[in-house]
């Protein structure tokens, strides 16, 4: 998936439109200067982080809804909220409604006892995510590099456990293999029109292929790559290579860039000069908590949508705090849950179709936590790769002080599908094995234990975004952005770049709120 005052005056560098009349690799350290003047300016800043992000769901509007506005918006993510204030710097009358008790959607902060915030949903931000970055800026949420000094670890059940620099694990047994799968994948992927990669002339063949069986057919050593890239996709779709179309995974790779920027492999799977760069200093929730709060009673919490209406010139949507009527409605909620709303006249088929073959993936967050970063003193950047287990990605999570020190696992797939079910007794003991094996007997002695299944999340269905299997996206692609009558899309699926991201999710939301501005 994130106006007592009404429209906030736009500041100096804000990307979003003026009010209407208006003419329209891994991880680097902060450097001692910019720790130095983190240190003078950041304290006020993480202790501000750390109460907003206990402070609840982000307020919003209290009592009755209005009868009537301009527009409603549905889902209170980035996505939807974006759009609700840029509709609001147009001069319209807005409603963000929103099923949950809080803000935010796959955005979610965790506060630690130990003190501290960490991210339970949505956490990155990188190179040509230029939107989720300017917002960011605009409402004084401050980025740290995630720590990227010293060597990753690399764990595989036939050459053992090796620590290394750069994107690659050196396995021998695939690295040729991974050398030009990668190179491949990046040459097609240059050729993908991210607002349309169903119009490739490959597109069909490309579609009705899994990524995994693409590695099958170019790989020599097909089983040793493909767990490699199981470290990828588990965490970035909540599945395997098995389960994603090969041109989905084509076009991912494609909106990994912007309009100038070609997307690439590296840029998408990297943490120096890719997707994995940075985090935000309190916690990405800070975004959504902070917009909603200067959007005031524009926002409703605790307001899911039941029943969605167009008749007679006007759009009623019925939630379970009360009923609306508009002149337009944006949907900004992930992809399923649009399923769960009654709609008249029906969805159109291609897109009821497009929904229906858009699965949320599988995954969950297991977050350690360390009096201290014990394997920085180690030489170790706290990334690492194992080809089994229930810590297959890793990576180090610790705040941007550094302290307390936290390992994070991605378990998604086929991985959660193993380890989700057991006990969290059970799955707690086997993400702290994978921590020791990686970093050293000291991994399993934790002071905190955390975890995030998006699964269980009513709003949610899964994680972190939702995919297209082999033959969906060719057949249902074309209608992800097709206005339905006086209903727009928005959402970060829907973004041409970033999609699955943060900075997806803004790009949707500006776009969406164009869209009806536009018609208005």
């Amino acid at each position: 998936m994130t106006q007592a005052q009404h429209s906030p005056t736009p500041s100096h560098d804000s990307p979003l439109p003026p009010a209407r009349g208006a003419a329209l690799s891994r991880r680097h350290l902060l450097t001692s200067g910019a720790l130095g003047t983190a240190a003078a300016s950041g304290g006020l800043l993480l202790s501000t982080g750390a109460a907003e992000a206990r402070s609840g769901g982000g307020g919003g509007r209290q009592g009755r809804l209005p009868r009537k506005v301009d527009v409603v918006v549905v889902g209170a993510g980035i996505s939807g909220l974006v759009a609700t204030r840029d509709l609001l710097r147009q001069g319209l009358d807005v409603l963000c409604v929103e099923a949950r008790d809080r803000v935010g959607g796959r955005v979610l902060n965790h506060h630690l006892r130990s003190g501290g915030v960490i991210e339970a949903g949505g956490a990155f931000v990188g190179p040509t995510q230029d939107h989720i970055l300017a917002l960011a800026k605009e409402l004084k949420v401050r980025t740290f590099l995630e720590y990227n000094e010293g060597n990753s670890v690399y764990i595989s059940s036939l050459t053992g456990r090796q620590e290394y620099s750069g994107t690659v694990p050196p396995d021998p047994t695939i690295l040729p293999d991974a050398a030009i799968l990668l190179t491949r994948l990046d040459s097609m992927a240059a050729e993908i029109d991210v607002s349309a990669p169903w119009s490739h002339p490959s597109a069909l063949e490309w579609d009705a292929m899994s990524l995994g069986e693409f590695i099958r057919r170019n790989a020599l050593n097909s089983s040793g790559v493909g767990n490699l890239i199981k470290s990828w996709t588990q965490p970035g779709f909540g599945a395997d290579p098995d389960e994603l179309s090969l041109l989905f995974v084509l076009w991912y790779v494609a909106c990994s860039g912007n309009e100038t920027t070609v997307g690439t492999f590296s840029r998408n799977s990297d943490t120096a000069n890719g997707a994995q760069e940075s985090r935000l200093i309190g916690g990405s929730q800070l975004i959504p908590l902070r917009l909603a709060r200067k959007l005031g009673d524009a926002v409703a919490l605790d307001a899911a949508v039941q029943r969605v209406e167009q008749k007679d010139g006007r759009v009623v949507v019925r939630t379970s705090r009360g009923t609306v009527r508009a002149k337009r409605v944006v949907v900004a909620c992930p992809p399923p849950m649009v399923l769960d709303i009654d709609w008249f006249p029906r969805l159109p088929v291609r897109r009821t179709q497009l929904l229906r073959h858009m699965d949320m993936g599988q995954l969950m967050k297991c977050d350690a936590v360390y009096e201290t970063p014990f394997w920085r003193e180690d030489g170790l950047n706290g990334f690492g790769i194992n080809d089994a287990g229930a810590a297959r990605a890793v990576f180090d999570n610790s705040p941007a002080s550094g302290d307390p020190g936290v390992l994070l696992a991605f378990v998604g797939g086929s991985t959660w599908r193993k380890f989700g079910p057991l006990s969290r007794k059970e799955r707690r003991a086997a993400v702290l094995e994978g921590f020791a094996a990686m970093f050293g007997e000291k991994a399993l002695k934790p002071i905190e234990y955390t975890e995030q299944d998006w699964t269980k999340e009513r709003w949610t269905g899964g994680g972190p975004t939702a995919f297209h299997a082999p033959g969906t996206l060719t057949d249902f692609g074309p209608a992800i952005r097709q206005v339905f009558g006086r209903v727009h899309w928005a959402g970060t699926e829907t973004s041409t770049y970033w999609s699955g991201y943060m900075d997806g999710a803004v790009r949707a939301g500006r776009r969406a709120a164009l869209e009806v501005g536009e018609r208005l």
